[in-house]
């Protein structure tokens, strides 16, 4: 009976350390997850790829940058959703834009300008089906005071309100340069 209980305990503690190392390496990878996460989110790693230091020169020069209140909102603020599925959803779709810089499909300026309608037109859409989400994180119509905004402001945020409108709708090119619609799409659209 003593060499039962015996592998019997041997068996508990081998049970119990292995548990113990599960767990232990479940909050390492946890950790370092996390860490890879938030490293992705900071403007340095966003703006680290050659075409992307067309965007931040653009950033640079608007009030998301400097401004009176000395907030900054970086890439991650207005690109990056906060809730957990939505951010895993465009960290794995961020893999064309690292895709496109491999491929040399942007990595220049010219080429940049040249692809620029349409990712603007990507993101203007995901922002609008989403409501301006990210937008919303510090700008909500509900929080706004809007006695305190300049007449035109005002009026054009409670028509936004009453008509259901997205931040997206009126604010393309508050942080990057607004694209020049390519021809061949208005004409297209006078066609129809």
């Amino acid at each position: 009976m003593a060499s039962s209980s015996t592998s019997g305990t041997i068996s508990r503690k081998k049970f119990v350390l292995i548990l113990v190392l599960v767990f232990s390496a479940g909050v390492l990878f946890t950790g370092l997850f996390n860490m890879g996460l938030s490293a992705t989110n900071e403007m340095e790693f966003c703006t680290s790829c050659h075409s992307m230091k067309v965007n931040l020169e653009e950033y640079k020069e608007t009030v998301h940058y400097q401004n009176i209140s000395g907030v900054r909102a970086t890439c991650s603020d207005c690109h990056v959703p906060k809730e957990f599925g939505p951010k895993m959803v465009a960290k794995v779709l961020a893999y064309k834009d690292v895709l496109h810089e491999i491929l040399g499909t942007i990595d220049t300026k010219e080429k940049y300008e040249a692809h620029r309608w349409d990712m603007a037109s990507r993101v203007w859409a995901k922002m609008k089906a989403t409501n301006s989400r990210e937008c919303r994180s510090c700008h909500d119509f509900s929080q706004m005071d809007l006695s305190s905004q300049d007449r035109m402001a005002r009026k054009r945020h409670s028509t936004a309100v009453d008509e259901g409108e997205t931040c997206i709708d009126c604010h393309k090119g508050i942080a990057h340069t607004e694209p020049d619609e390519p021809e061949e799409t208005v004409n297209e659209e006078n066609k129809g």
